[in-house]
């Protein structure tokens, strides 16, 4: 009898994720599931709640709203500052940097350049995303106590920090 996906079993899963238009934003690799202890936090609440219950063998489709994923965009987060503040760094649209912010540090990303301003953004780049997943449960199985205690999967029984 296959075990069911709850609290603390690790979990493989094959997945696809798309937007709503159909563009693929991640896929697991071919052969290599993505493995990970359920309920510990590491997937989006969205795609955890939908896994829940599930069983090795199991296909399924879900649609996870922003609220479940990375949330709904905010306007709040997107800043325009002076270049000055970089310095003599280089700024391109795409870079991602942490920012100290009245709410302590951020992950940003620079939107727009100008001569004399950089626009960031403290959004995720996923906030306000429906995603679509087609996902297969290849695994699922009792987590050994040294998983627990680290929080992670040791692949193959191996245990490697390095």
């Amino acid at each position: 009898m296959s075990q069911t996906i709850s609290q603390d079993k690790v979990v493989g899963i094959h997945y696809t994720v798309k937007t709503a238009e159909g563009q693929v934003l991640d896929q697991s690799k071919e052969g290599q599931p993505l493995q990970f202890i359920f309920g510990r936090g590491m997937l989006i609440k969205g795609l955890e709640n939908a896994l829940d219950g599930k069983a090795t063998g199991d296909k399924f489709e879900a649609e996870i709203q922003p609220a479940d994923a990375y949330g709904e965009r905010h306007d709040g987060l997107i800043q325009t500052v002076p270049r000055s503040l970089f310095g003599d760094n280089e700024v391109a649209v795409g870079m991602q940097f942490r920012a100290s912010t009245d709410a302590g540090e951020q992950s940003v990303m620079i939107v727009d350049v100008s001569d004399d301003e950089v626009t960031v953004d403290g959004n995720h780049p996923l906030a306000g995303t429906t995603l679509n997943f087609d996902v297969e449960v290849v695994e699922v199985r009792d987590a050994d106590p040294s998983e627990l205690d680290h929080g992670h999967v040791h692949a193959d029984g191996n245990h490697n920090h390095g």
